[in-house]
């Protein structure tokens, strides 16, 4: 989901409209080049698969049902944000990011420095990996809680092309078409969610509220989630089509054009989701280079 950030300046004056420039699409760049260099340390070496999802690949309807699953994770998360936001809950709504975003950061650094054991044997060591994954949580929270604006908005683009670059080895790895019906189901909802669900209502009282679940850059803030799932179709394209890289290719066209028909939607609408083109183009792009190039 993406929106002009507010101002104090009377409607209709150039500070309340939104103007799409080509720097606007730096943070999504920067956020999915991160994200193909974490694949370059997954990617030489067989690392382990963490389940992501809930039903094994083996099981009738599968692919279906992982991406119902994650739709509804994402739908319940949305809407119990929303409930805390509206009953005022800011020590809930601030426990409950730290504890995710901590989780996350953990779990990142956990599964990146085992998988540098194959280019940095020293590092194959628990005693070793275990106190630098704190260390980098640490960091992480610090940027994100305590460093300012500019540390928060780094770690935020840094994470989500991790986040899911993590998410598309470990569901592409397995299935390509779980992970592609998971993002095309996840599209489909965000455009639910803005206009009619729990996403637009929160992005009204001011995503500001959800330090960490967002950033803001210039004059827009742009939801993690979206980031996350940017990369992630690039992770599907990486391991799902190994042996080529025009998909990943076709697909990062794909993801900055896409973005590019979001932010001219958003000179006209003011909130618009942050999903859909880029994640249909992009799509479209990637399974049509790996499948006919």
């Amino acid at each position: 989901m993406t929106q002009p950030l507010p101002t104090e300046e009377p409607k209709n004056t150039p500070a309340d409209t939104f103007k799409f420039e080509a720097i606007y699409l730096l943070p999504i760049l920067a956020s999915m080049l991160f994200g193909l260099a974490c694949s370059l340390v997954l990617l030489p070496q067989s690392t382990p698969v963490v389940p992501v999802t809930p039903i094994p690949q083996d099981t009738p309807g599968a692919d279906w049902g992982n991406a119902f699953y994650f739709v509804g994770l994402i739908a319940i998360s949305a809407t119990v944000f929303y409930i805390l936001l509206k009953r005022k809950s800011k020590r809930i709504i601030k426990g409950l990011i730290v504890l995710a975003l901590t989780t996350a950061a953990m779990l990142l650094s956990i599964v990146y420095l085992t998988a540098l054991v194959a280019y940095l044997p020293f590092l194959a060591d628990w005693l070793i990996i275990i106190p630098l994954a704190v260390a980098f949580t640490v960091l992480f929270d610090l940027a994100i809680f305590r460093f300012g604006s500019t540390a928060r908005n780094v770690a935020v683009i840094l994470v989500g092309g991790a986040l899911g670059m993590f998410f598309g080895y470990n569901i592409a790895s397995l299935s390509l078409w779980s992970a592609v019906l998971i993002l095309i189901f996840l599209a489909v909802y965000d455009i639910f969610a803005v206009y009619k669900g729990p996403v637009g209502k929160i992005a009204q009282s001011g995503l500001d509220q959800l330090q960490g679940l967002s950033f803001a850059f210039k004059d827009i803030q742009m939801g993690l989630g979206d980031l996350v799932f940017y990369s992630m179709l690039t992770g599907a394209m990486i391991f799902g089509f190994p042996s080529s890289i025009l998909p990943v290719l076709a697909s990062v066209i794909g993801i900055i054009a896409g973005s590019i028909i979001t932010f001219y939607m958003l000179e006209k609408k003011g909130l618009f989701p942050g999903l859909p083109f880029p994640i249909f183009l992009g799509l479209a792009f990637g399974l049509t280079a790996g499948f006919l190039l």
